[in-house]
C-alpha cells in the first residue's frame, strides 16, 4: 500500500453536511433493526408463544424472500430512473418509511384467543390461518423495506465521490442503525411485561403494543428524511438516457468484481443467519434452563452490549479502512467474527451466565466492519463501471446485492427451521406451559381485583362516616357497576370453561380404553358443577342489578366472601384442564423415547408436585375466601415451580449450541476464501475517482461551452 494513500485527505467538497450524516445514518433503523425484528422476533414468538411449527414458519419466511428477487430490482430500476421536482430517491424514503411503519404494526396483531380459535374446526386449521396471516403481512413489510432501503443506499453512494467518506457515511448508518438496533431484544422483554401482554398473554399479545410505539417513532422520522437528505447527483443523472430493466440486470450481474462482493457477503452472511434464531433459543432453554423472564433481562442486556459496541466499532473501522484498505479490514473482520464462535465454546456456561458478553463484543465489532464495508466497496465497483460505461446505476447495483443480502436471510430462514427440527426442540412443550401459567397469572389477577372491592369498600365506608359526600356516594356506584362487570366477566369465564370441558369430552369419548372412561366421567362430574356455577352467578347478578347499591343488602364483603369461591373454582378448573393436556404431552413424549427417559421422569415428577399444589389450593376456596392474601401465596408458589417446565432434553440443548457455534465458523472460513481473490485495490479506487473527477469536469466545460455558443 502506497504511503500516498494512507495520507489521503478527504476533500472539502467530497465531504457530507453533519446534518445530512445524521438524517442519513438515521435510515439504518429500518435495515438493520427492524428488518431483523421481524426475521428474528416472528419466528421465535411464532414458535415459542403460538406454537406454530418452526419448519413452517421458516418456510413462510422464504417467501417473501423470493418475492424480494422480483421487487429489489425493479425498485432499484424504477429508482434509477425516476425523475421527479423532489429527486430519484427521496419520495421513496418518504413513501418506503410511512409504509414501513403501518405493516410493521399489523404484522403483529395476528389473530388469537378462544373467541377466534372457536371458528375452526380442528386445531391444525386454525394454525394455518395464522401461518397464512403472517405471510401476508410479511409480504407488505419486506416489499415496503425494499421501497425504502434500495433508493436510501443507492443516494449512500451519491453523496459523495470519495470512497472513504462513503464509508463514512455507511459507518453513521451502521451506528445510528445499531443504535436503535440495541432495543431489539428488549423488544421482546416489553412484549414479556404484563403492561403490555396483559394478565394471562403472552409475547405474541404484547408485541401487538411494543409494534405501535416503533410506528410512533418512524413516521416522524420519514417525513425527516424527506426533507433533509439531499442528492448532489441528481442534475447530473436527469440528463441520462432511461435504460431498458433487463439490460440493467444483465449489465449487473456480469461484472465479476461484483460478484467477487457478493460471494464474499453473502457467505458469511448467510452463516450467521442460518443460526440467528438459535442466539435466542440458547439463553432461553440453555443457560437459564427454560425461565424466559430471566433470559429476557440477558438478551436485553447483551443486546445492548451488541448495539454499544457497534456504535464504538464505527470508529476504530474508519481508521482501519483507511490505514489498511477496504479489503484488508474486511478480512480482520471475519477474523473477529470466528474468534466469537471459538470462545461461545467456553462462554455458553449456565454457571456463568453473562460471559456471553464476550463473544457478543467480538462479534458485534466484525459484523460491523463487514457489512459497513460491504456497501462502500459496492459504491467503489459502481465508480469502476461509470468509467468502463459512462452510466450511473447505483439503484441497480444495490439492489443485486441487497438482494443476495435477503436471499441469505431467506435461505436460512427455511434452514434454521429444519436445524431446530434437527435438535428435536418441543414448541408444544413451551407453548403449553405457557397456557397453564397464562391460567394461573389470570387467576391471581383475578384475586387481586376481588380483594380491591374490599379494600375499597372499607375506605369508602370510613370516608362517609366522616364526611357523607355526594362525590364519595358517586364512587360506591361506581364500585357497585365494576362489581357487576366482575360478575358478567366471571359468568363469560365459566361459559368458556364448559365449551372447554365439551370439547375433551368428545375427543374422550373416542377412545376405547378404561383410563378414557374415568377422565370422561371426571369430566361429565365437572360440566355439571360449571353449569351450577353459571346459574349461580346469574342469578347473583340479577339479584344485585334488582337491590343496588344503597341496598342494606348490598354488603360487599360477605357477597364477595360467598361467591369468591365459585369463581375462583372454574379458574382452577380451566387450569387444571391446560394442566392435563402438558401432563399428557409430557407422558406421551416420555413413551416416544428412550433415550430421554431420565429427562421426562424428573419433568413427571416436577408436574406430580405442582398437581399437589394446585388441588391442596382449590380444596382450600371456602376456607381462604376470607383471606385472599393467601390464595395469590399459593398460586405464587404454583408459579414459581411451573419455570422449570418449559427445559428440553440434553440431546436438544447439545446439538443447538454445536450447531450455533460450528455452522458460522465453517462458512466464515469461505468468505475468507473470497475475500483473498478480491481485486479492486486501493490504489485502484483512487486512480478511478482521479479519472472520473477530470472527465466529469472537462464534461461541465464542454457543456457549458456548448450553451454559450448556442446562445
Amino acid at each position: 500500500m502506497s504511503s500516498e494513500h494512507m495520507q489521503h485527505i478527504t476533500q472539502a467538497e467530497d465531504r457530507i453536511p453533519y446534518q445530512q450524516l445524521i438524517a442519513y445514518g438515521f435510515g439504518g433503523i429500518i435495515p438493520i433493526a427492524l428488518f431483523n425484528i421481524a426475521g428474528q422476533l416472528m419466528g421465535l414468538i411464532g414458535n415459542i408463544s403460538l406454537g406454530l411449527s418452526a419448519f413452517w414458519l421458516g418456510v413462510i419466511m422464504i417467501i417473501p424472500r423470493l418475492w424480494d428477487a422480483i421487487s429489489d430490482p425493479m425498485v432499484g430500476h424504477i429508482s434509477d430512473n425516476a425523475r421527479t421536482r423532489w429527486g430519484r430517491r427521496r419520495p421513496f424514503l418518504l413513501i418506503g418509511g410511512i409504509s414501513v411503519a403501518i405493516s410493521f404494526v399489523l404484522m403483529w396483531w395476528i389473530p388469537n384467543g378462544d373467541l377466534v380459535h372457536h371458528w375452526f374446526p380442528t386445531e391444525a386449521a386454525f394454525k394455518w390461518f395464522q401461518l397464512v396471516y403472517i405471510l401476508f403481512w410479511l409480504l407488505i413489510f419486506f416489499t415496503a423495506c425494499t421501497v425504502f432501503e434500495i433508493p436510501h443506499g443507492a443516494l449512500g453512494m451519491e453523496m459523495s465521490s470519495d470512497p472513504h467518506e462513503r464509508t463514512r457515511l455507511f459507518s453513521a448508518k451502521s451506528f445510528l442503525g445499531n443504535l436503535f438496533a440495541m432495543s431489539t431484544p428488549w423488544l421482546f422483554a416489553l412484549a414479556s411485561m404484563e403492561i403490555f401482554k396483559g394478565p394471562g398473554g403472552n409475547e405474541a399479545d404484547g408485541m401487538r403494543y411494543v409494534s405501535m410505539l416503533v410506528a410512533v417513532i418512524l413516521i416522524p422520522l420519514s417525513f425527516w428524511w424527506f426533507f433533509t437528505v439531499r442528492e448532489p447527483g441528481f442534475k447530473t443523472a436527469s440528463k441520462q438516457t432511461k435504460t431498458p430493466f433487463w439490460q440493467d440486470m444483465k449489465h449487473t450481474a456480469s461484472n465479476k468484481t461484483f460478484l467477487n462482493l457478493v460471494a464474499i457477503i453473502f457467505t458469511l452472511a448467510m452463516g450467521f443467519n442460518f443460526v440467528a434464531l438459535l442466539g435466542y433459543y440458547i439463553p432461553i432453554f440453555y443457560i437459564f434452563e427454560g425461565d424466559k423472564s430471566a433470559a429476557s433481562a440477558l438478551l436485553g442486556i447483551n443486546g445492548t452490549i451488541w448495539a454499544v459496541t457497534g456504535l464504538i466499532a464505527v470508529f476504530p473501522l474508519n481508521w482501519l479502512g483507511s490505514r489498511f484498505g477496504k479489503r484488508n479490514t474486511l478480512i480482520i473482520a471475519i477474523g473477529l467474527m470466528c474468534l466469537a464462535q471459538l470462545s461461545k465454546i467456553v462462554c455458553y456456561n449456565p454457571q456463568y451466565p453473562y460471559l456471553i458478553i464476550i463473544p457478543t463484543i467480538l462479534l458485534s465489532t466484525g459484523m460491523l466492519f463487514f457489512f459497513t464495508l460491504g456497501a462502500s466497496m459496492v459504491g467503489d465497483i459502481c465508480d469502476e463501471d461509470d468509467l468502463k460505461t459512462g452510466h450511473r446505476s447505483e439503484g441497480s447495483y444495490y439492489s443485486v446485492y441487497w438482494w443476495f443480502i435477503k436471499m441469505g436471510t431467506a435461505f436460512a430462514s427455511l434452514v434454521t427451521g429444519l436445524l431446530i427440527m434437527f435438535t428435536q426442540f418441543d414448541e408444544t412443550q413451551v407453548t403449553k406451559v405457557d397456557d397453564f401459567q397464562g391460567s394461573i397469572n389470570k387467576t391471581i389477577h383475578q384475586v387481586e381485583t376481588w380483594n380491591s372491592f374490599i379494600v375499597k369498600e372499607k375506605l369508602l365506608q370510613k370516608a362517609l362516616e366522616n364526611h357523607n359526600q355526594p362525590s364519595l356516594i358517586n364512587t360506591k356506584d361506581q364500585l357497585f357497576n365494576e362489581m357487576l362487570i366482575g360478575y358478567t366477566e366471571a359468568i363469560e369465564e365459566s361459559k368458556a370453561l364448559l365449551i372447554n370441558l365439551n370439547k375433551e369430552s368428545l375427543k374422550t369419548q373416542q377412545q376405547s380404553n378404561a383410563n378414557a372412561l374415568q377422565t370422561d366421567l371426571h369430566l361429565q362430574h365437572k360440566k355439571t358443577q360449571t353449569i351450577s356455577t353459571i346459574n349461580k352467578l346469574e342469578n347473583l347478578l340479577t339479584h344485585l342489578k334488582n337491590i343496588g347499591h344503597e341496598s342494606p343488602e348490598f354488603r360487599i364483603k360477605e357477597i364477595i366472601e360467598s361467591s369468591l369461591p365459585m369463581i375462583l373454582n372454574t379458574s382452577f378448573d380451566k387450569s387444571n384442564l391446560k394442566f392435563s393436556t402438558l401432563l399428557l404431552h409430557i407422558k406421551t413424549q416420555s413413551n416416544a423415547s428412550t433415550d430421554t427417559s431420565k429427562h421426562y421422569q424428573n419433568m413427571v415428577r416436577n408436574l406430580s408436585t405442582i398437581h399437589e399444589k394446585i388441588e391442596f389450593s382449590q380444596s382450600n376456596l371456602i376456607r381462604s375466601s376470607s383471606n385472599p392474601e393467601s390464595i395469590i401465596k399459593d398460586l405464587q408458589a404454583i408459579k414459581k415451580a411451573s419455570v422449570g417446565l418449559t427445559l428440553q432434553t440434553p440431546h436438544t440443548l447439545f446439538w443447538m449450541r454445536a450447531v450455533e457455534i460450528g455452522l458460522p465458523l465453517l462458512l466464515c472460513l469461505f468468505s475468507l476464501f473470497f475475500a483473498l481473490r478480491y481485486s479492486l485495490t486501493e490504489e485502484r479506487t483512487y486512480e478511478i475517482k482521479g479519472i472520473l473527477k477530470t472527465r466529469n469536469a472537462k464534461r461541465l466545460i464542454d457543456s457549458l461551452s456548448s450553451t454559450v455558443l448556442e446562445n
